[in-house]
């Protein structure tokens, strides 16, 4: 078993956010299988005899441009400042964090989805706020104190 990961813990949420060939986002929209390719590739690192035998890594490629997301999400995406999105708007993501390559296209899937929604969350407005009269006059009597006590250091010139 890894280390980082639990028994169970992605199967049971790759069941609820992919069903009849979709991998849904929303309520509203979901990604077709089609749009999403995938290939399976050899892993890096440690790992012994698995790593040089067998292709469990996968590579995700998603055409965000091509896709049948609504346009508000395609322009989110694309503005967002993600590494894993190239400059043609094909979104690369490379899973191998496990040893089986079903988990890791479920990871692969998910970390999709999990970029997806973090591109179209709307951040919220920040409300400026301003210091209260009393937090001024408590930090400009610190500073005089401050002051003060700077000034009393002072050699005493005779």
């Amino acid at each position: 078993m890894q280390r980082n990961a639990k028994p169970g813990r992605t199967e049971g949420l790759f069941r609820i956010c992919y069903s009849r060939g979709m991998l849904k986002i929303t309520a509203q929209a979901a990604i077709p299988d089609d749009e999403i390719e995938m290939h399976a590739i050899r892993a890096q690192g440690a790992g012994g005899q698995n790593v040089n035998k067998l292709a469990t890594a996968v590579h995700l490629r998603f055409d965000v441009r091509a896709s049948s997301l609504p346009d508000t999400y395609k322009q989110r995406l694309l503005e967002s400042r993600d590494r894993r999105i190239s400059s043609e708007g094909v979104i690369v993501i490379k899973a191998q964090r496990y040893r089986s390559q079903d988990k890791n296209r479920q990871d692969a899937l998910l970390r999709l989805q999990a970029l997806v929604r973090a591109a179209i969350t709307v951040p919220r407005r920040r409300k400026p706020t301003r210091p209260s009269q009393a937090a001024k006059r408590q930090r400009l009597e610190s500073k005089s104190r401050r002051s003060t006590v700077k000034t009393l250091r002072k050699t005493v010139d005779e």
